[in-house]
């Protein structure tokens, strides 16, 4: 059989829609369970148990491991989630994938897949009409998991025959027959398959063909399972390259979770696989390793029954068909038993060692001290994830950041005043402040760009709510930055008219510092839980703008009075109400940002 680059072009697309589908179907749940998803994650990590069921459950629902640790990482880059946390999480992520091997294996070899999945998606498109969003993200959920089926379906079409194809078969039987090294290479190539294609449900779809056409045996099959394991930790390292310590060291872990696994199994291999496959037979799902030696004796000793055995010529009801089909939903089984059985037991193994994964990973990766000077991102990654809705607790974590990097100009253009004029230490307090404003832009921008890509997610009405709030609360927070930089500003014009401040000037300043100081005090308490806010914690906001408008009411008066008494000069009264208005204006952002948590508080609580 000749293999053109089109059935090569049509394998890769087989792959991609097998990948999209996974894709579709998981962002679609994320998106119909909205933010209840994060809080899952963030509840039932209480402990290695809880965080181990929670980690087994979520993988299972949205069918990725690589998606769930990914999350994981996300939620450790957020502060969401400390490492030992995450460590239990993961552990439970390897166990929870099998979920999507049983699928394959119940559904993918034993149900004719063209036969529902039109209708399938029938159902779903009607419900992507709908005015109702959560029946949308079921439609789409649907679609996705069609499409997975249906990749999977045309997969094995357009799989190289390699058995027709002698040349190259020898070269594979060459690697096949190694012992012990044949199957470190077939682990090796599981690995090297998975970081590609960075899915190892899919690699596991397609050593499930290839093994149930009898192309590998079920041993070669369950290493290049062992394999994938590792290589599908390929993802989350990704995603963490760019976060903080914290996600490095998530990532880490997870790596050497598998990579230690992976070990232990190789060095008892041959006895664990077969131990799976008198599991398999045990359970009435028949011999899984016979399948390979049937189709090899078949090739012998009927090379024409063999030719016609996998291009469709035979009558469906053929008793070889019938045969290989028993035998192909056996092999499915086994690979599926095996899967299970060693997440299963490197879970049981690696559980009461988490702690010590914690060690080890910290000194792998030390943590590095950075001037708090420099612009970093603490919490948010430039590799965005696939899970939109959880991307959004990153960007809440570095928005209460942000805000707190602006809360230190606050401080910043207060000490300014008090610095005496034309010094050193003024000149580089005001280089401070404005390396300060330089990267309050840059952060504006990030978090911004952050959101934006999130918001081509899909998302729930109330990810897109919240994603609105946020860019509106940054736009604020960065009008902050600008008044402390103005004050600034204004100081260095006050130096250049050779204008002085009296002390009743300085007093007054200080008092509306002191109300600004309060108000900021407030927004930054309401940043840090915008989830749980109270009356209580809105109405003293708005109090203390209040005071804030009534403060500067009452300096506009008697500033004017005093410029009458003579108690300064009129210049000085110009840079002193400059100052006053930039500070009230601080109190008008800051109330800005109390409004938007309050919209953002009473819609959830609708």
């Amino acid at each position: 059989m000749d293999y053109s680059i089109l059935d090569f072009l049509g394998l890769l697309g087989a792959v991609g829609l097998f990948l999209y589908g996974m894709k579709v179907m998981s962002e679609g749940l994320q998106k119909a369970a909205g933010d209840r998803l994060r809080g899952i994650l963030s509840a039932m990590t209480r402990n290695r148990f809880t965080g181990t069921l929670t980690g087994c459950a979520i993988t299972a629902l949205i069918q990725s491991s690589s998606a769930s640790t990914v999350m994981v990482v996300s939620f450790v880059n957020a502060g969401l989630m400390t490492l030992a946390q995450s460590m239990a999480v993961i552990m439970g992520a390897n166990v929870g994938t099998t979920f999507t091997a049983w699928i394959i294996a119940l559904f993918g070899f034993k149900v004719n897949i063209s036969a529902f999945t039109l209708p399938l998606i029938a159902v779903a498109v009607v419900l992507l009409f709908t005015n109702k969003s959560k029946a949308k993200s079921i439609g789409e959920f649907l679609i996705g998991f069609c499409f997975l089926f249906m990749g999977l379906d045309m997969i094995s079409a357009y799989v190289p025959d390699l058995q027709s194809n002698p040349e190259m078969f020898e070269v594979l039987k060459g690697y096949a027959s190694m012992g012990i090294r044949s199957i470190l290479i077939f682990a090796l190539v599981g690995v090297i398959v998975t970081m590609v294609i960075q899915s190892s449900a899919a690699t596991f779809a397609i050593t499930l063909i290839m093994c149930s056409k009898g192309w590998i045996t079920f041993d070669l099959a369950c290493a290049l399972v062992l394999g994938s394991n590792i290589g599908t930790t390929i993802t989350p390292i990704i995603a963490s390259m760019s976060g903080n310590v914290a996600a490095k060291r998530a990532s880490m872990g997870h790596l050497l979770f598998n990579v230690l696994g992976t070990i232990w199994c190789l060095v008892v291999f041959v006895p664990f696989a077969d131990f799976n496959a008198w599991l398999t037979e045990q359970i009435g799902q028949g011999d899984p390793t016979q399948l390979y030696h049937y189709v090899t004796n078949l090739e012998a000793t009927a090379p024409e029954l063999y030719n016609h055995l996998f291009d469709n010529s035979l009558p469906a009801g053929h008793e070889v068909i019938a045969r290989i089909a028993a035998m192909q939903l056996s092999v499915s089984f086994g690979l599926s038993i095996f899967h299970t059985t060693f997440n299963l037991v490197n879970l049981s193994i690696m559980i009461w060692l988490t702690n010590v994964y914690v060690k080890i990973v910290e000194a792998i990766v030390p943590s590095k001290h950075k001037d708090d000077d420099e612009f970093t991102l603490k919490f948010i990654s430039r590799g965005l994830l696939n899970a939109s809705e959880l991307n959004i607790a990153q960007a809440e974590k570095e928005m209460a950041v942000y805000a707190e990097r602006v809360n230190r100009m606050l401080d910043m253009a207060q000490q300014l005043i008090h610095t005496k004029e034309n010094s050193e230490d003024f000149n580089k307090l005001y280089s401070r402040l404005e390396k300060y404003e330089d990267i309050s832009d840059r952060m504006e921008l990030e978090i911004a760009h952050y959101l934006n890509r999130c918001a081509e997610g899909r998302l729930s009405n109330e990810g897109k709510l919240r994603i609105a709030a946020m860019l509106n609360i940054i736009s604020e927070i960065e009008s902050i930055a600008d008044s402390c930089m103005g004050v600034g500003k204004i100081l260095t014009r006050k130096i250049q008219s050779n204008v002085d401040f009296n002390d009743e000037i300085y007093k007054n300043i200080d008092t509306l510092y002191v109300y600004v100081k309060e108000a900021m005090t407030l927004m930054l308490a309401l940043l840090s839980n915008v989830e749980n806010v109270n009356e209580k914690e809105l109405i003293q906001s708005y109090n203390k703008e209040r005071e804030i408008n009534n403060m500067r009411n009452i300096l506009r008066s008697a500033n004017v009075e005093n410029i009458n008494e003579k108690h300064y000069e009129y210049q000085s009264g110009i840079y002193y109400m400059d100052i006053v208005s930039d500070l009230e204006k601080t109190g008008d952002y800051i109330i800005n940002v109390v409004d938007t948590i309050r919209d953002q508080f009473r819609h959830q609580k609708a």
